[in-house]
This record gives structure tokens, C-alpha cells and sequence, in this order.
């Protein structure tokens, strides 16, 4: 039963979910195309797509192209029910292929992943996050793997409450990519992502050893413990470098000019290394407007390799996250905590590697393991 106040893709996914589930669409029976889906619930195309683009993420259907959208063989045969609470899949990339990582995984048995609620309203991001976990826990779900919230004015408070509340119905949480405390404090929860302090220390020295001598590290107010981490790993890099050079950490809006103009007057960088692509890309653009040319003037790294990282005007160097394994190591360590409860609270860390491009001004390399 879908809530009051769903949004119509969810409403879309959650029906065609609940048929999966129950058997009124059996293992390998092709689903009404989209046109169909379209009339059906008068909805966009759009629409329709994210809707069947999450249970394919939730490991439930299988899209053929040209062909249509059939139910996985396995899709009924459910072991575990896990519960996704991640507030940014659909705006910070890296989600979207850690869950596919996760449907992917191959544990003996096919485990169901449930998004708790729709996170359409950037607006309401935190009511919604709190809403979802609710819906999480009426569903008595297994498991959580849950990114939590940054950027927002309550998000400590909310992200606290949201583990509270699992605790108290007995549901073991992994988080996804970063902890609920600032750092370097640490959460009793399984952690799984990268480690954030030597992304930031590996990318700053690769960015010195370009030619940089007053690289400014930028990251934006509130963001998560991760930048934090990764600006740590920046003023390391920074200190160890012969000669000795200056940390500058900034914390500003990258779209707001002015802002960028002090930084430039102040401390006359000649390299930015960015919290994430999705800062990088945003700084870019404002240097583009305030006529200072990347990489001939400013040199500029970020940390994800998104998507877009090497479709920007000046393709990014950065740091290449391994989300589909994060996604697939992701779900082993939840069925270890379900085995074994009592384990300490743990850091599991891959490795990542650095994806060299013309934004720093040296020769394209990509994917080079530094």
C-alpha cells in the first residue's frame, strides 16, 4: 500500500514492486512497456523510467533494449529485504552505481533492496529522510545501508534520530560512503567507502608535484565528514611537501562569484584542489566567468569521477571511486553483521585510483594507481 502523499514514480515502483513480490508478475514475465505504464498510471515517460530504473537498481526486473522489461528469475526467490535510505541518489552520482553494485552481488540467495520513500523535494529533504526511515522500520526490513544527509540545517540532528530509531527496532545499519559524526569521530556502525584522508593527500601531492606552490583546497559549508576527512588528508600533503608550503582550507559556495574573486585576490592560488567533481565543476565555471583560464593560470583536481568529470571543457584529474564494488562489499559486510552482531564497528576501505587529465596541465593518463 503506497503512502498518501507518494510521489507518482513511486507510487509506479512501488506497485510494480509489490507485484513482483507477490507473484502476480512471475519470474521472467515481461511488464507493460512504458507507453502502457504511461496510460496506465497517467504519468511522464520520464516518470515511468526512474521507476523501472530503480527496481532494475533493486535487482528485482532486467531492461532489454528494444525489447521491454522482464522479472528477473531470481526476483521472487527473497532472502534478506534490505532497506536503502540514501536522501541523494539521483544528485550525487556515486549512488546510483553502488546500489547496482549491490543488486549484482551474488550471496547464494537473492536479497530484495527497498527504497523507504521519495526524495523528490529538495526543499523537504530532511522530513523526507525521517519519513523514510519510518516507512523502513513498518516494513520491518533486515537491514539499512544509509548515506547520511549533508548539507542541510538539521542534518546532524536528523541523521542521530534516523540511527536512534533503527536501533531501537533492532534493524543493524551500514553506511554508505560516509559515518553520521563529524570527523574524526566515529560512529558503532559499519562504514564502507574509500578512505577519504588518503584521497585528499593523494590527490594534493599529485597536484604539487604538477608545479602547484599555493594550492587552496575548496569545500562547501556543511558538507559531509568525508570533506572534512579529505581536507585533512590536503593540509598532510601540504605539510610534507619540500619546500614547505601554506594549507589554505576554504569552505564556500563555488557558484558565488564574489566569494571566489576573495579567494583569487587573497591568496593568489595557482591550484584548487575541490572536495568533490560535483565542487570542481561548479569552481570551473565561475573561473570561466571571472576570466581565469584552467589549467594555464589555476590548476584544479576534484575527488568521485563522476560521469561528467571528463566531459567538462577542461576534463578533470581525480580520484575514480570503486562504487560497484563499494555497493557489492557493502552488502557482504551486512550479512556478516546479521551473523555475527556482536563485531566491532568497522571501517571497510577500498582502494581507489587517480584518473589524470588536462585540468592539472599534465598529459592525460587515466586511471594511473598512485
Amino acid at each position: 500500500m503506497t503512502q498518501q502523499g507518494s510521489s507518482k514514480y513511486e507510487v509506479i515502483r512501488q506497485t510494480l514492486a509489490d507485484g513482483i513480490l507477490s507473484g502476480q508478475h512471475p519470474p521472467g514475465h515481461r511488464l507493460p512497456s512504458e507507453s502502457e505504464l504511461v496510460k496506465t498510471f497517467a504519468a511522464s515517460r520520464p516518470t515511468v523510467n526512474r521507476a523501472l530504473r530503480e527496481l532494475q537498481l533493486a535487482g528485482l526486473i532486467e531492461r532489454r533494449a528494444g525489447s521491454g522489461s522482464y522479472v528477473r528469475a531470481d526476483a521472487a526467490a527473497r532472502g534478506y529485504t534490505f532497506g536503502l535510505l540514501i536522501p541523494e541518489l539521483g544528485r550525487t552520482e556515486i549512488f546510483e552505481p553502488i546500489c547496482r553494485g549491490m543488486a549484482e552481488a551474488q550471496h547464494g540467495s537473492q536479497h530484495v533492496l527497498l527504497w523507504g520513500s521519495s526524495f523528490g523535494d529538495e526543499a523537504n529533504m530532511e522530513q523526507q529522510a525521517s519519513q523514510a526511515c519510518r516507512q523502513l522500520v513498518t516494513k520491518k526490513v533486515s537491514g539499512v545501508f544509509f548515506a547520511p544527509l549533508e548539507l542541510t540545517p538539521q542534518k546532524d540532528a536528523i541523521n542521530r534520530a534516523i540511527a536512534e530509531a533503527l536501533d531501537r527496532a533492532g534493524i543493524p545499519v551500514v553506511l554508505l560512503d560516509r559515518d553520521l559524526v563529524s570527523y574524526p569521530e566515529r560512529s558503532r556502525y559499519d562504514l564502507v567507502g574509500i578512505d577519504n584522508r588518503r584521497a585528499g593527500y593523494a590527490i594534493t601531492k599529485h597536484l604539487i608535484r604538477s608545479g602547484c606552490k599555493r594550492p587552496v583546497f575548496v569545500g562547501r559549508p556543511g558538507s559531509a565528514p568525508t570533506v572534512d576527512a579529505r581536507a585533512a588528508g590536503y593540509q598532510e600533503a601540504v605539510a610534507t611537501a619540500t619546500p614547505a608550503l601554506e594549507s589554505h582550507v576554504r569552505r564556500i559556495e563555488p557558484d558565488d562569484r564574489a566569494q571566489v574573486k576573495d579567494i583569487l585576490t587573497r591568496l593568489r592560488p595557482d591550484g584548487f584542489v575541490c572536495a568533490n567533481d560535483f565542487t570542481a565543476a561548479r569552481l570551473q565555471r565561475t573561473l570561466t566567468d571571472l576570466r581565469v583560464s584552467v589549467p594555464d593560470k589555476v590548476r584544479m583536481v576534484g575527488i568521485d569521477d563522476v560521469k561528467y568529470a571528463s566531459l567538462l571543457s577542461v576534463p578533470l584529474t581525480t580520484i575514480h571511486q570503486p562504487c560497484s564494488s563499494i555497493g557489492a562489499v557493502a552488502i557482504s559486510a551486512m550479512l556478516e553483521r546479521l551473523r555475527e552482531p556482536r563485531l566491532p564497528a568497522r571501517d571497510i576501505l577500498l582502494n581507489f585510483d587517480l584518473v589524470v587529465r588536462s585540468s592539472c596541465g599534465v598529459p592525460k593518463k587515466e586511471k594511473r594507481r598512485d
